[in-house]
């Protein structure tokens, strides 16, 4: 089941995508249907028909869109979640091989795109939450238990690396 938790930017990114769908493409490829209909038989026209089926694709995403807007609660920063892992935090872990992974974790529907993003629902995150620096979380996965240590916790973004 989904964890129906969002950041702000995640929220903004849904509303943009509708907005554009809705004001922009829909009406553009609606344009492309009634012109194509109007060249007259409709059975061997492939322009009706590819524009009729991008145009059933944009409805459905409007719908979804329109439905997750609704059922989706933006989770704001708190100064209270300084020091440990909750939503929204951007961490830096660490396994005994000395392997590193930054990422944030976020709400499923801001994951896809993003390589350093991870979905509140995913056992890393869970195995993360609440945990504070130099904390072990252990995460269960198909290949057995990982043990994974809290470098660093922060709710700005990390500051890309210029050496």
């Amino acid at each position: 089941m989904k964890t129906n938790l969002i950041t702000q930017e995640g929220f903004d990114k849904l509303n943009k995508e509708l907005n554009y769908l809705w004001r922009e493409y829909r009406p553009e490829i609606t344009k492309k249907v009634a012109w194509a209909a109007s060249l007259g038989d409709r059975s061997d026209n492939a322009d009706y028909k590819e524009n009729k089926r991008l145009l059933r694709q944009i409805d459905s995403r409007v719908r979804f869109l329109r439905k997750r807007i609704e059922a989706v609660k933006v989770v704001e920063y708190s100064p209270q979640q300084d020091g440990k892992v909750f939503f929204g935090a951007w961490v830096e872990i660490e396994n005994d091989d000395g392997e590193k992974k930054i990422f944030k974790i976020v709400g499923p529907d801001e994951i896809y795109g993003r390589n350093d993003y991870i979905s509140i629902d995913a056992p890393m995150a869970r195995a993360l939450l609440k945990k504070e620096v130099d904390d072990e979380a252990v995460v269960k996965t198909p290949n057995g238990e990982q043990v994974w240590y809290v470098n660093k916790i922060s709710y700005q973004a990390p500051k890309a690396d210029n050496g």
